[in-house]
């Protein structure tokens, strides 16, 4: 059939355009970035070449021949594709609900939480691919291996068993419309909605699990979870011990089996732990597990190493809610003497719900040597929330003593940021849905590379600073 996706850019839209064009459907798209002439990005190439046709965003992609219209929770009722499939009366679908379909259609795996879903997905992707169990796999990042070894986009692919791993999303309230065989609950904690809210969903979607395997240590799924399998850091039916951390991977074991993962952050134990126990209950064994989770590669932009200069390594990552944030900022505590961090937020409602989370998330992590660059809520059209801005969350650092920098323009922070860096430092680029956030990272390490020594360094003496040894 002739399907088109409203706001294909999305990585969940493009991965289930991709799944349809692999199955020969007719597929077009349409995005805002598109209308907005952003053209030079790897998946509008990708998905040409899988045959989509894409367009602005403005109706024409739609015509008396499309048989199915998808939209997810991001298109407003005014979008001019949206008018348009119905005055032409063509049926209209939420993205979920299409993924509820190949759902229904699997043996699928489930994986939900408000931090760590696309890690852990791919983690479990990952085990049971080395299995040799063949599954397919529905996610909202790119998984490295599938780029590296299929030589496709990433976060989709179409495996030749019935096994289906997904990302289940909670932030619209989607997740309830899953019935998995396997459900996996990582965490639970304020973001998009409020905690009530929330638990609302994961009690539904908890109940619509064949099984279901929850974090035993989250206190806001504890009260929903009864009768359920567990995974935890210190407890659970399945947890690690004997756990060592380092800048670069982690060391633990998991009932007498060692593990080491080469991707820095004890959150990424958490996520290999909940990988393993879904696992498990699907008759992979620990060795396995472990010689698959040694090989993994990691996804898109989670603590990505752009490059380095002068010892000082920049880093892309996803990060872009507190609990996120904290975790990424940790790992990066690990691997350099200070973290100087850019963040930009990723939508007005996340400032407008969280600004409070915020403060007490980087005022716990950014640490009396350390810096953080904030700027203004990346905005790619839709409805705006009056008098929301990021500035609220910079008063508040500031408030609180947080060395914190603030401009609501970002180029304008590059040279700023450069000339602050030292030898053995760290630099961060936070933020989520801005696909301009790689290209930002490597201006920055652009601009550590063409700086001039700052006033402090030309005062050094004989000018034998650090940033002249290293030159």
């Amino acid at each position: 059939m002739k399907i088109h996706f409203i706001g294909i850019g999305g990585v969940g839209m493009s991965a289930l355009a991709q799944l349809h064009a692999m199955g020969n459907d007719e597929v077009t798209g349409s995005d805002r970035l598109i209308s907005k002439g952003y053209t030079d990005m790897a998946l509008w190439d990708y998905l040409q070449k899988l045959g989509v046709k894409l367009f602005p965003q403005d109706g024409s992609g739609i015509d008396e021949k499309t048989e199915l219209v998808i939209l997810s929770s991001a298109i407003e009722e005014d979008n001019p594709e949206l008018q348009k499939a119905r005055a032409l009366k063509i049926p209209t679908m939420h993205r979920s609900e299409l993924l509820a379909k190949h759902v229904a259609a699997h043996r699928t795996i489930a994986v939900s939480g408000t931090s760590g879903k696309s890690t852990t997905t791919a983690m479990v992707y990952d085990i049971l691919a080395f299995a040799g169990l063949e599954p397919s796999v529905i996610t909202g990042a790119a998984i490295l291996s599938l780029q590296k070894e299929q030589g496709v986009f990433g976060n989709v692919y179409k495996g030749k068993s019935d096994l289906l791993v997904i990302e289940a999303d909670e932030s619209d309230g989607s997740i309830v419309k899953y019935q998995p065989y396997l459900g996996v609950c990582l965490n639970l904690q304020k973001d998009h909605k409020e905690i009530e809210v929330l638990q609302g969903y994961f009690k539904e979607f908890i109940s619509h699990c064949k099984t279901a395997i929850v974090n035993a240590e989250e206190p806001n799924l504890q009260a929903i979870s009864q009768g359920a399998k567990t995974f935890g850091m210190s407890y659970g039916d399945v947890h690690p011990t004997e756990i060592k951390v380092d800048g670069f991977g982690s060391d633990f074991t998991i009932q007498g089996v060692p593990f080491r993962l080469q991707v820095p952050g004890l959150h990424n134990v958490a996520n290999a732990t909940a990988a393993v126990a879904a696992a498990l209950q699907l008759g992979v064994d620990l060795e396995t597990c472990a010689k698959a989770l040694h090989k993994f590669q990691g996804i898109a932009r989670r603590f990505a190493s752009i490059g380095s200069y002068d010892k000082i390594e920049v880093v892309d990552d996803f990060a872009h809610n507190p609990h996120k944030l904290a975790a990424t900022i940790a790992a990066a505590h690990l691997r350099g003497k200070r973290v100087l961090a850019f963040y930009q937020p990723h939508a007005f409602t996340s400032i407008k719900l969280l600004s409070n989370e915020f403060v007490e998330s980087f005022a716990r992590s950014i640490g009396p040597n350390d810096h953080l660059w904030l700027t203004e809520v990346y905005y790619p059209g839709g409805t705006i929330p009056q008098g929301v801005t990021c500035r609220t969350v910079y008063e508040g650092l500031k408030a609180r003593g947080v060395n914190v920098s603030y401009d609501g323009c970002r180029e304008h922070l590059l040279a700023e940021m450069a000339a602050a860096a030292q030898p053995g430092d760290i630099m961060l680029v936070l933020g989520a849905r801005d696909p301009t956030l790689t290209d930002f990272a490597r201006k920055l390490l652009a601009a550590l590379k063409e700086r001039q020594p700052s006033a402090a360094c030309k005062n050094c003496m004989l000018g034998n600073c650090c940033m002249a040894f290293s030159k």
